[in-house]
C-alpha cells in the first residue's frame, strides 16, 4: 500500500507535459484508471456542491462565529499550524476561548494540538461529525452569545481569558466540510507544490477545482520562504485569476527547538545537531521542507527516509530505520541521530522507543506570517477581527 501511495503521489505531482519523459511504464499504465476515477470524483463533488447551493442539504449553524482553515490539495499545506496560530491569538491576545474542531485523521494533528494546548482555555473536539462534537462542547462549557468588540481594540499579550465559555469555533480542514456554515474561509496553499498536475483526486492532488477559490475570504501561501520569487509570483497570479479580490498572505514554519523523545518538556537548542550525522524520518505532506530546515542547522551529513502522509509506523518500519542507522554508524564511525517532526512523534510516540539506543530528536516549529505586498501578521489579525466583529453585530441585530 505504501508503494502504491508513492506511485500515485508521483503521478499527481508530475506535470502532464512531462509525464511521458519522466514516468515509468508502471506509472503510465495506471493513468487511465486514475483519470476515470478522477472524472467520477468530479461528478460527485459537483452534485454535492449543487445540493448545498440550492439548500437540499441543510447547513449547520453554530451559535458562535466559525473560522474555517482549509485547502484545495492533499497534505503539507499548513492547515493545523494556522489553526494553532489563530487559537493562540484568540486565547492569549484577545481573551476569547476558542473551540478547535478537527477530524483527527491519522491521529497526529489532534494529539499534537492536545499536547500544545494542555492546561489552556483552548478546547479541542475530535471526530468526523463536527457539528455533533461542537454541540457537545457548547453544551458542556456554554458559549458567549456576543463578543465584546472592545476585546479587539487594544489586544495585549498574555491577556487572561475572561470566560471559559466558548467564543469562536475554528474548523480544521474545513473547506470541504460544507455541512457547517462558516463566517471566514481561509485557504492554505503549499508553495513548494501548489497544484501538481492540476487534476482532481486521485489522478491529481486537487480535492476541488481551483475555481473553488471564489468561496475563500483569504489565501495563505505556506512555505513561502522556501520558494523563489518567480514561483511565488506565478502562484499569486493563479490565485488572483480565480479570485482577483482575494487577499494573499505568506507563511513559513520557523524552527524553535528540539526535544529528546520522549521528554517533550526539556527543550534543546537548534545547534545541538551541528556537525552530527542525522537521519531525517518523516511521514508528512511536505518532507522536503522538513529536510531543508535541518540542512540549515549545519549537520555533517543528512540521510532521509520519507513515508506517505499520516503513515502509521510499524515494527517492520522500525527495523528498516534501525538498519539504515547501523549503515550510517559503520560508514562514519559515529552514532547517528534520528530527527522526526512533531506530527510523527505524536502519531505514535511509543513505537519510536524501538529505535533505542539511537537518540531521537523531535523538531518543533511555529507558524510565522511573513510581510509581503502590504499583507502581514497585523493585517491577517485585522481580517480575523473584522469578521468576528461583523458576526457579533449580525447576531445581536
Amino acid at each position: 500500500m505504501e508503494k502504491l501511495r508513492r506511485i500515485v503521489n508521483q503521478i499527481a505531482y508530475t506535470p502532464k507535459s512531462q509525464s511521458l519523459s519522466t514516468l515509468s511504464p508502471l506509472h503510465l499504465s495506471l493513468i487511465p484508471l486514475l483519470f476515470l476515477s478522477s472524472s467520477l470524483y468530479k461528478i460527485i463533488i459537483s452534485f454535492r456542491h449543487t445540493l448545498h447551493q440550492f439548500g437540499f442539504i441543510r447547513k449547520h449553524r453554530l451559535p458562535v462565529p466559525v473560522i474555517s482553515i482549509g485547502n484545495l490539495t492533499w497534505g503539507g499545506n499548513g492547515k493545523t499550524p494556522m489553526v494553532e496560530f489563530i487559537a493562540n491569538w484568540l486565547a492569549n491576545d484577545v481573551g476569547i476561548s476558542p473551540l478547535i474542531l478537527t477530524r483527527g485523521y491519522g491521529g497526529d494533528e489532534a494529539k499534537m494540538l492536545q499536547r500544545h494546548f494542555n492546561g489552556t482555555s483552548v478546547k479541542i473536539g475530535v471526530g468526523a461529525n463536527r457539528a455533533a462534537i461542537a454541540s457537545s462542547f457548547l453544551h458542556r462549557y456554554g458559549y458567549i452569545c456576543s463578543i465584546d468588540v472592545a476585546c479587539f481594540k487594544q489586544p495585549k499579550p498574555k491577556t487572561k481569558v475572561v470566560s471559559d465559555k466558548i467564543g469562536v469555533a475554528i474548523l480544521d480542514d474545513g473547506m470541504q466540510h460544507m455541512s457547517m456554515s462558516r463566517d471566514l474561509e481561509i485557504v492554505m496553499v503549499n508553495g513548494l507544490s501548489p497544484w501538481g498536475n492540476h487534476q482532481l483526486l486521485p489522478y491529481g492532488p486537487l480535492r476541488e477545482p481551483l475555481s473553488s477559490l471564489n468561496r475563500a475570504d483569504a489565501a495563505v501561501i505556506h512555505h513561502a520562504d522556501m520558494i523563489p520569487d518567480e514561483s511565488l509570483s506565478l502562484i499569486e497570479s493563479k490565485i488572483l485569476n480565480m479570485n482577483r479580490f482575494l487577499p494573499i498572505h505568506l507563511s513559513a514554519m520557523t524552527p524553535s527547538h528540539f526535544f529528546k523523545a520522549p521528554n517533550s518538556i526539556c527543550q534543546l537548542h537548534l545547534g545541538v545537531i551541528f556537525g552530527k550525522i542525522v537521519l531525517c524520518v518523516s511521514a508528512i505532506g511536505s518532507p522536503n521542507s522538513f529536510v531543508q530546515k535541518i540542512e540549515k542547522m549545519g549537520p555533517l551529513y543528512i540521510d532521509r527516509m520519507d513515508y506517505s502522509d499520516h503513515h502509521q509506523f510499524q515494527d517492520k518500519d522500525i527495523k528498516m530505520i534501525k538498519a539504515r542507522l547501523e549503515e550510517l554508524n559503520i560508514k562514519f564511525g559515529s552514532k547517528p541521530t534520528i530527527i522526526v517532526t512533531e506530527k510523527d512523534y505524536d502519531r505514535d510516540s511509543k513505537i519510536l522507543g524501538g529505535l533505542d539506543p539511537f537518540e531521537v530528536l523531535v523538531l518543533c516549529c511555529k507558524l510565522q506570517i511573513l510581510n509581503h505586498n502590504g499583507c502581514s501578521e497585523d493585517s491577517l489579525k485585522k481580517l480575523l477581527t473584522r469578521s468576528l466583529k461583523y458576526v457579533t453585530i449580525y447576531q445581536e441585530t
